[in-house]
């Protein structure tokens, strides 16, 4: 079946929708032998997908890649970066990053440190980054004074950003020390800044955050600048997450959603 080439290109763990929509617009990519445009299709099965020359067909593709990586402070959540500020893939050997696709799974602002996902498997980037995507992150946030059980509360049953509610969080204090508290905050969504915008705007600006978990998998004490590859039962999980969003999404087209949902509680 044909399909948008960035979706395809997204899918087979080239790169992310957005930046394989830059390559066509480039005109990097080719189609059976034609710069490829924007808004083009594809059937994997009868036509030639081009990037740089190269075939990058299904047949073609390295094997998936599922890292995971502490990321240390003043390193950019990208693959490249116009302002030459170190990478996530800098910290990473060159036989992971060279022609393999890989890239991160959403992003850590430069400020923030700690669990960052890297695959070149597309579709699980799709599902972990789209907006109705759930899997809980866990963060240390260092925030300055005290707040008030009235302002976690806030936080915690969602508050107004950007004239949408946010999603109900876990939000607990640590401890204190001096005039900076240490929250634990678990967040189902990941909207830009998220965590920091919503602390300024409850009077307790962010000092330092710090994401120690995606889901079941663990930053732990993986050194801050190195990686690990996933185990075979956090990769599992990732596969589980992609063929649980698929089913949800066909329950949708039919009208079984809620029941579906259910089911998961």
């Amino acid at each position: 079946m044909a399909e948008r080439l960035q979706k395809l290109m997204s899918q087979w763990g080239v790169a992310s929708r957005r930046k394989s929509e830059q390559m066509i617009i480039d005109g990097r990519v080719h189609l059976n032998g034609t710069v490829a445009v924007l808004g083009q299709k594809a059937d994997p099965n009868v036509d030639r997908v081009d990037l740089d020359g190269v075939s990058i067909n299904p047949t073609s593709q390295p094997k998936p890649l599922f890292v995971l990586v502490h990321k240390p402070l003043g390193v950019v959540s990208t693959c490249h970066d116009p302002q030459q500020r170190s990478t996530i893939l800098d910290l990473l050997p060159h036989e992971l990053t060279a022609d393999t696709g890989l890239h991160p799974v959403g992003r850590l602002d430069v400020n923030s440190t700690g669990a960052l996902l890297l695959t070149n498997h597309g579709q699980t980037t799709f599902v972990l980054t789209h907006p109705r995507h759930t899997v809980p992150k866990k963060y240390n946030v260092w925030v300055k004074g005290k707040p008030s059980q009235y302002s976690l509360r806030q936080w915690q049953q969602g508050v107004m950003l950007s004239r949408k509610l946010t999603l109900p969080a876990e939000v607990s204090v640590v401890k204190s020390d001096g005039d900076e508290t240490l929250l634990r905050v678990v967040l189902c969504e990941g909207r830009n800044r998220q965590i920091r915008r919503i602390a300024e705007m409850l009077g307790h600006p962010v000092v330092k955050l710090h994401r120690v978990a995606v889901g079941p998998i663990q930053l732990g004490t993986l050194p801050r600048g190195h990686y690990r590859l996933l185990s075979s039962s956090e990769i599992k999980f990732l596969h589980q997450q992609v063929q649980e969003f698929k089913v949800l999404a066909s329950a949708e087209r039919t009208g079984r959603v809620t029941h579906l949902r259910g089911q998961r509680q």
